[in-house]
């Protein structure tokens, strides 16, 4: 089973964001990523890279590292990416072929975004998919009548559009006693 861990840098931690649900998220991937490095299984983590220089994910930018509390280490696969979907344009897919990887769990940020359409490409594809609800977090949006919806509706939506169609849903508790 791989770990995907999705888009955790730094540029999420900047202000025009703005309001965000889960802040425990990040505690909760760390807890995942050291349960996989004990067990000796394989961890993916994905970096978003924008080819613009004022984004805040650009390689020249601090917003492009991955924060500590998920930092790669030495023999975890990093595969970056320029696009919403991890798969796209990447060699995911085939690392996760040539590593018989089956089924995968995805945790990162943000839910309605990259963790929603990596998470919508791994069923498609044909993984087993678990997403990790609060190992993953959304940040509040306007929609096209410039209508808010806050961060914790935002997410929750997100989940349900992905719940029993494209992965499983499970909590970091619940991950935790199913892999223990």
């Amino acid at each position: 089973m791989g770990l995907i861990i999705v888009d955790v840098q730094k540029a999420f931690d900047d202000n025009k964001w703005g309001e965000r649900n889960n802040l425990n998220a990040e505690e909760n991937m760390s807890k995942i990523l050291t349960i996989w490095r004990k067990k000796g299984w394989q961890v993916i983590h994905i970096q978003h890279k924008s080819d613009q220089p004022h984004s805040l994910f650009h390689p020249a930018n601090e917003g492009f590292s991955i924060k500590e509390c998920v930092e790669p280490i030495s023999g975890e696969e990093v595969i970056t990416k320029k696009v919403n979907s991890s798969f796209i344009g990447t060699n995911l897919e085939s690392f996760l072929k040539s590593n018989e990887l089956k089924s995968v769990v995805i945790v990162g940020l943000t839910t309605p975004h990259c963790v929603s359409t990596t998470t919508r490409m791994s069923g498609n594809l044909g993984f087993n998919t678990y997403l990790i609800s609060d190992a993953t977090a959304a940040f509040a949006l306007k929609d096209h009548h410039n209508n808010c919806y806050d961060a914790e509706t935002i997410h929750n939506i997100s989940l349900a559009t992905l719940n029993e169609e494209f992965a499983t849903i499970l909590t970091t508790e619940q991950l935790i006693k199913a892999i223990k």
